[in-house]
């Protein structure tokens, strides 16, 4: 199955744990998101960072937990982000983690693009539910 739709999202600092050194800024952000189209549902999740002093270059991971609809199916899954920035170009990848479907998302695996245009998020997932 292929969906797509929009989304929202508030990210808020948190507390690091650690600090940079050398032009490394370390971070940490909550991640509060609304999906709205064929995935509709909320998550919460946190991102950890890593920008460096090169403008455009910076690193992220982060795991969030989606809750809601899924074409009509209701249960929760685990997203996990992989993200790179080099010097501007960007590399994301967001996949569902294995076994973390509950309810009806059971069996859920799947990856996800995001881009923004005009300020507005936009989403494309890809999955299958296997019984």
């Amino acid at each position: 199955m292929k969906i797509s739709g929009i989304f929202e999202v508030d990210l808020a600092p948190l507390e690091p744990y650690a600090q940079g050194v050398k032009g490394i800024t370390l971070g940490r952000m909550s991640i509060d998101k609304r999906f709205l189209g064929e995935l509709n549902g909320s998550s919460k999740g946190e991102m950890i960072m890593a920008m460096t002093a090169v403008k455009g270059s910076a690193g992220y991971t982060a795991i969030e937990q989606v809750t809601g609809e899924l074409s009509g199916k209701k249960g929760s899954f685990v997203l996990q982000h992989f993200g790179i920035m080099d010097r501007g170009t960007d590399r994301l990848i967001l996949e569902v983690v294995p076994d973390s479907g509950t309810g009806e998302l059971s069996g859920l695996t799947g990856s996800m693009a995001i881009k923004i245009e005009n300020g507005t998020h936009f989403y494309a997932f890809e999955y299958e539910i296997s019984l």
